[in-house]
């Protein structure tokens, strides 16, 4: 399918696989959509700006960058930051067309039915879209499906009109006369409220009038604020609602000064904010910023997961303004047909941004329009990569499946590095857009978002699984079941019963293979492998404590929910993994301790000890906190052992007391990764021994679960 793509100041129209419908969702054929004059061409403009001037205008990136040298070396850094740099980025958020396919758990929209879609994360310029119900709303069955595709705009401008609560008989300024401007004045009309709009192009100030504004202001002509005091009998404007985006600060400075006392401003524009207190506090004025499209915006829960708000307590949501919206539409209430200034087919789309950045007066509204799409005809899933070149003698054939952020700076670019072992044949994403990128990056033979075309594929010999965690242990199974050798991310799974189909797939075999490497890469890390070394002669058990300071991750993150399991099964398995590593051990026994915080800010289980008690005599401690500042190493491990001490300081500085054995200080963090893919890989060329024993697995996976039942019953 064809969608929309912007890269380094540049609107090109590009092939990529079409996305498969997910539970929750609607994937919907496109039959119109809307360029956003105002937010895409300021993205245009802002993805083109060399990355020197960026580095001037975000210097907190360019410390967060500093930081990633220092831990991974400049190399690494080059690599990630010229990789973000030529990232393509989708574009569009206002969406209309036909129900193709209805996802798990939606039952009041059926497959054929029209629709309007909304939403910066989905409703992009594509002909096929994924899109959440809650994103989503019917199109009234006489309404116009090119009108329809504004939906989003219109949740905009009726959300600001909402803040402002107007009544009727009111007086209300309109600051900016671009699209939000106009459908506001409209909607304000439809209100009972009398409209006055000012705007520096004169072209739109007569479009106002023709929509319904009661008076109009052109700066140059008149005073602006003495012009509203006047038109309101001296007592100066109810309320204003800004729509215009300059970072001028004039902007709310002449708000306020138009507003008669205890009036209102509401902010839906992006205008500078350096408030002059002398504007606003003598007239007791109130400011109120309008949220885009209304409540449930920026919201996970509500966006992605489709949990509402009730009626009762929210009147007006984001779905419930949009449909509203149309509403209005259907009516005759608010009139479009002005404001379009035309419709492009999407093979045309450089031409119309080309109008958008060149026509004077700028368009308020243009369309992109796409072909009819037959039904019965089967969606492209994979597109191939043309440039990439064949697989080498022994090189095994690997796929990923979940390319996000980690995967994109960690296993593709260590796959890269490691043309000895791995052939990059196939990447996997839920958004075709980011597969197609990353295959074209990193030289794989296609992109797809359909892992199952990745499973079938007779010729993808292994998967590294890097989705989130919920997914993992079905994935694994799954791959696994295809005769595929798998890396998948820690963790291995959830829930005992997911880690329970795992070991019945293995205990059905007399083989080890295919081979199943769960990704707790700090064992193969330089140091820990040191460390090993050192422990393999000891003559008695050993005690280790190490300490975690995780840092704060806010409690509405994925990683707290049902995707990521907490952090305890998401991460601290990792250390778990550690304490199997290095004793060789079984647990005796196993305790855990959580803080009871005394606000919500945290967790109950972001901040816990677990002490593992291990059937060789050894016992090891976690303690894991979100307490702690990132002043302070992340990761540190003490070993007493023989008259020895070692201690790891972040997996760049082995420190060893009491022995003769040299110190280790690298100069960048290494975690094991590149070592990890190497154990894999010649696990499987070699078919021999598993770099990480399935029982080792499955037991630092065993711990989280019993750490976290300790932890739920701790008082």
């Amino acid at each position: 399918m064809k969608q929309v793509l912007i890269k380094q100041g540049q609107v090109i129209l590009e092939d990529i696989p079409a996305p498969k419908v997910e539970a929750g969702k609607l994937l919907v054929q496109v039959q119109y959509s809307c360029i956003s004059v105002g937010t895409e061409m300021s993205g245009v403009k802002a993805s083109g700006i060399p990355l020197w001037k960026r580095a001037l205008k975000q210097p907190e990136k360019v410390k967060k960058v500093v930081d990633i040298a220092l831990s991974q070396g400049l190399r690494n850094t080059a690599g990630v930051v010229s990789r973000k740099v030529s990232t393509t980025q989708p574009t569009g958020y206002s969406a209309a067309g036909i129900v193709l396919e209805v996802g798990e758990g939606i039952a009041d929209i059926q497959k054929g039915d029209k629709v309007a879609c909304a939403g910066a994360q989905c409703a992009y310029h594509a002909e096929i879209i994924n899109v959440p119900r809650n994103l989503v709303v019917p199109i009234p069955e006489n309404l116009d499906v090119a009108y329809a595709s504004t939906v989003t705009l219109g949740a905009i401008a009726l959300q600001g009109v909402r803040r402002a609560q107007p009544t009727l008989g009111e007086t209300f300024v309109v600051i900016g006369l671009g699209i939000l401007g106009q459908l506001t004045v409209q909607i304000l009309r439809v209100n009972g409220c009398r409209v006055i709009g000012t705007d520096i192009d004169r072209s739109r100030i007569q479009i106002a009038k023709e929509m319904g504004a009661h008076a109009t202001i052109h700066p140059e002509d008149n005073n602006d604020i003495d012009q509203v005091i006047r038109l309101t009998d001296g007592l100066g404007a109810d309320g204003v609602i800004i729509t215009a985006a300059t970072p001028s600060d004039s902007v709310i400075s002449t708000a306020f000064q138009m507003c008669r006392k205890k009036g209102r401003v509401v902010l839906v524009g992006d205008v500078g904010l350096n408030l002059n207190r002398a504007d606003f506090y003598q007239k007791e004025l109130d400011l109120f910023i309008s949220t885009s499209y209304g409540p449930g915006r920026y919201d996970r829960a509500y966006e992605e997961e489709g949990l509402d708000y009730p009626v009762g307590y929210v009147r007006w949501t984001e779905n419930r303004n949009m449909a509203e919206y149309l509403r209005l539409i259907n009516e005759n209430k608010i009139e479009l047909s002005p404001l379009i200034s035309q419709t492009y087919p999407i093979d045309q789309v450089s031409d119309a941004y080309i109008s958008l950045g060149k026509d004077v007066p700028t368009p308020l509204i243009v369309l992109l329009s796409y072909p009819e799409f037959n039904g019965n005809t089967d969606l492209n899933y994979t597109v191939k990569n043309p440039k990439a070149k064949p697989a080498g003698t022994n090189q095994i054939k690997i796929a990923v499946i979940g390319a996000g952020n980690f995967a994109q700076s960690t296993h593709l670019p260590n796959i890269s590095s490691l043309p000895k072992y791995f052939h990059l044949y196939a990447i996997m994403n839920r958004h075709g857009h980011t597969a197609k990128q990353i295959a074209e990056q990193f030289n794989a033979d296609y992109a797809t978002t359909d892992y199952h075309r990745i499973l079938s594929d007779p010729e993808v010999e292994a998967v590294i699984i890097s989705t989130r965690h919920d997914l993992h242990s079905l994935l694994t199974l799954e791959a696994l079941e295809a005769g595929k050798h798998v890396l998948v991310e820690k963790p291995l799974a959830l829930t005992s019963e997911e880690l329970e189909k795992i070991k019945a797939f293995y205990s059905q075999t007399s083989k080890d293979f295919p081979i199943l490497l769960t990704g707790f890469n700090r064992r193969f890390s330089p140091i820990m492998s040191r460390i090993h070394e050192l422990l393999e002669d000891r003559s008695n058990p050993i005690i280790m404590n190490y300490r975690m300071n995780a840092g704060y991750i806010p409690l509405d993150h994925w990683v707290h929910g049902k995707e990521g399991g907490g952090r305890n099964i998401g991460e601290a398995c990792h250390i778990y993994d550690l304490f199997t590593y290095l004793t060789n051990a079984h647990p005796a026994k196993i305790e855990a301790q959580c803080l009871a915080p005394q606000t919500n800010y945290y967790s109950r289980t972001d901040n816990f000890v677990a002490t593992i008690s291990f059937d060789d005599g050894s016992v090891a401690t976690l303690t894991y906190t979100a307490l702690g500042t990132n002043k302070y190493p992340k990761e540190l491990l003490e070993i007493y052992t023989d008259g020895n001490v070692f201690l790891l300081e972040d997996y760049r500085k082995l420190s060893i007391f009491g022995s003769k054995s040299k110190n280790i200080n690298n100069k960048k963090v290494e975690k094991g990764h590149k070592e990890e893919l190497i154990a894999f890989a010649r696990a499987i060329q070699q078919g021999g021994e598993w770099s990480n024993p399935l029982w080792q697995q499955i037991q630092a996976t065993e711990i989280s679960f019993e750490v976290e039942k300790r932890m739920r019953e701790f008082p």
